[in-house]
């Protein structure tokens, strides 16, 4: 048996993004009471106010029937509003409320901590270089 360091990188990614997303998540929820998937979801309506649920599938890179389901719990919560588009009939525009920026808000200087949590682990470099791959991979066409 050896003695060497697992190296299976994939395995190595799950295991982190887990361990990751579950703190994270558990730091976000007590600060602000949204999950960082929801989180991501704000960011993007946020900076891209009127989007329909489609084009916030593209740019959370979930399949459309998750981000149905992440906006009802969004709408539900009163984070996010949802009006009619004014071209195409089926389709909603999404919109941050007040509460939705106020959660935003709130979950900043969590986010923050976190951040350089991770930057204290890794280094300046180690982090720079970390999030440089995790973006190549991220858009990576395997």
């Amino acid at each position: 048996m050896s003695a060497e360091p697992d190296l299976r990188l994939y395995f190595l990614l799950q295991r982190a993004a887990h361990r990751l997303r579950t703190s994270a998540d558990r730091r976000c929820l007590a600060a602000a009471g949204v999950t960082t998937a929801q989180i991501g979801a704000l960011f993007a309506v946020r900076d891209e106010p009127r989007q329909t649920q489609q084009q916030l599938a593209r740019t959370l890179g979930l399949r459309e029937s998750a981000v149905t389901a992440l906006v009802a719990r969004l709408t539900g919560a009163g984070l996010v509003a949802k009006s009619p588009h004014p071209r195409e009939h089926r389709a909603v525009v999404l919109e941050l409320t007040e509460a939705g920026a106020t959660a935003l808000t709130a979950a900043q200087p969590e986010i923050d901590r976190f951040n350089a949590e991770l930057r204290a682990v890794l280094g300046d470099d180690g982090f720079g270089q970390a999030a440089q791959a995790l973006r190549r991979l991220a858009y990576w066409e395997a």
